[in-house]
């Protein structure tokens, strides 16, 4: 039979068991801060934030040992790795919560410091990781990781909005390109890439960064290849007095892939703009033009006088003629009869990156156009205000040489110009002015009835943006509301309006109707 057990051997068994845990505890403790250490540095962050990591998957665990309700707080010594869980308990007069409260009578049993308002902390043994604790643990600390390195990326990727980056083809989604670019990805849209270009996987391509999202996978870059601001950057890196800031570009307009137009200038007037630009044999420009797959760059000077900078847009197209309107900015330019398709471009290219270039709405013509147009324009002015009026042509003539358009100026304008023009005296100035005046209330009532009997909405009658004239072309052309208004389109607004509006008015008071909706 076998001898029992004495008691003075099971105290040396349990001490024996206790010594070997004490030393279980201190390699895990020490091995804490080795794996810290290793991952740290394996994934390029900072020890300490791992160490928050592991102090989050322990307190998680914790929980789930001693209860959610319970106020449970973990932490790791980060000299030894010393694992400590602690239940934390608020002091309080009243107890309305036992799991997260304690009275101050009680408090004072374990601590006679305590007061209302201290927490008390009672250490919980350190629990053993089971194995679905170890791997929740585990995912955890991987998360918490990977949260880490995607804020990072999106740090070091905020600060190059607007830049130039590089990045490899991996995929395609939809006609979209997932490019690599770093640790992270980013879109390359198709309506963001040049006109029939094509990639294929492993291609390296620039790309402008537009904008940054972050995203439940990481940060996702918005690229481009499309955006005026990548012909921008394109040329900061060809021309060094650009990057200087000697040479400035002050307007893009692009139809990527086919044609753009840029507007420059410099602050040093001896340095040529257009020049440095260009480069040696055209060398700076040529790189540009190769990087976006041919297409063509129209350089031009940038000038403060509007007129001239017009003049400049139009290039190579030589302009004879300006006739600007600052109140629609629109312009009207005449070129000699041979280079009328050069000033237009093919499909109107030329003239559309112009306009587009300038803020202004570009008309071309030649001078027989122009002509043909000024005498239609002076016949119908002419007739406007001989039946308006009530004059013969001889004095409708002297009211168009002083520079009138229309009769609310003549029904506006101070006594003493019209006084002053040749031929004209107080009294048939007065009688003039009168005339306008009702012309412009014959007409008002015109409007007004015929509104009445069309059942106009008074919110389109009284909108302030409206005048008179457009109001009896819009009703004209069934438009009765302003929902009616706001329903059409640009296109369908300017065919009913004709010369009466340009595209950018045209878009305003849509818009503007539409906000209100």
């Amino acid at each position: 039979m076998e001898k029992k057990s004495s008691k003075g051997d099971k105290k040396v068994s349990r001490k024996i068991k206790m010594e070997n845990k004490t030393t279980a505890f201190a390699a895990r403790n020490n091995e804490i801060i080795q794996v810290a250490d290793i991952v740290a540095k394996d994934k390029g962050v900072d020890r300490e934030e791992i160490l928050e990591a592991m102090e989050l998957a322990i307190l998680k665990t914790s929980q789930l040992k001693y209860g959610l309700e319970k106020d449970i707080i973990a932490g790791i010594d980060r000299k030894t790795g010393e694992i400590s869980i602690k239940r934390r308990m608020t002091i309080v007069d009243s107890v309305t919560d036992p799991q997260r409260e304690v009275s101050l009578t009680e408090a004072k049993e374990k601590n006679k410091d305590a007061e209302v308002g201290d927490f008390l902390c009672e250490t919980l043994p350190i629990i053993e990781f089971g194995r679905i604790a170890a791997q929740s643990a585990r995912q955890i600390i991987t998360e918490k990781i990977r949260n880490i390195e995607r804020e990072r990326q999106f740090e070091a990727f905020s600060g190059r909005v607007g830049e130039i980056i590089t990045g490899i083809v991996k995929r395609t989604e939809f006609q979209d390109i997932v490019l690599d670019v770093g640790k992270t990805e980013g879109i390359l849209k198709r309506n963001d890439t040049i006109k029939n270009e094509t990639f294929k996987v492993g291609d390296r391509i620039k790309v402008l960064l537009v904008s940054i999202n972050k995203e439940s996978s990481g940060p996702m870059l918005h690229l481009s290849r499309s955006h005026n601001d990548f012909l921008r950057k394109l040329f900061e890196q060809e021309v060094p007095e650009i990057y200087d800031g000697i040479v400035r570009i002050v307007h893009v307009a692009r139809d990527p892939g086919s044609k753009a137009k840029i507007a420059v200038t410099t602050s040093d007037s001896k340095l040529d703009p257009i020049g440095a630009c260009v480069g040696v044999k055209g060398s700076r420009v040529q790189a540009v033009t190769d990087e976006l797959k041919g297409e063509k760059i129209d350089i031009i000077e940038w000038s403060e006088n509007q007129a001239a900078f017009i003049v400049n847009a139009l290039s190579p197209a030589e302009v004879i003629r300006i006739v600007m309107d600052e109140d629609r900015r629109t312009v009207d330019t005449v070129v000699p009869n041979d280079q009328l398709s050069l000033a237009i471009g093919r499909r109107g290219q030329n003239v559309r990156l112009a306009s587009r270039l300038t803020g202004w709405t570009i008309s071309v013509m030649t001078g027989e156009d122009d002509v043909k147009k000024r005498a239609f324009e002076s016949a119908r002015l002419l007739k406007h205000f001989m039946e308006n009026l009530d004059i013969d042509d001889m004095v409708a003539h002297l009211l168009m040489a002083e520079g009138y358009l229309n009769i609310d100026e003549i029904a506006e304008c101070d006594l003493s110009e019209l006084a002053g023009i040749e031929g004209f005296d107080e009294d048939t100035a007065k009688e003039i002015q009168k005339r306008a005046s009702l012309a412009i209330e014959k007409k008002k009532k015109s409007i007004e009835s015929m509104c009445k009997e069309k059942g106009v909405e008074s919110g389109l009658i009284n909108y302030g943006v409206i005048s008179a004239e457009l109001l009896e072309v819009l009703v004209g052309a069934n438009i009765k509301s302003l929902n009616d208004l706001g329903d059409l389109s640009t296109d369908e607004l300017l065919d009913i309006t004709g010369e009466m509006l340009n595209r950018e008015e045209a878009e305003a008071l849509i818009m503007d109707i539409r906000k209100n909706w």
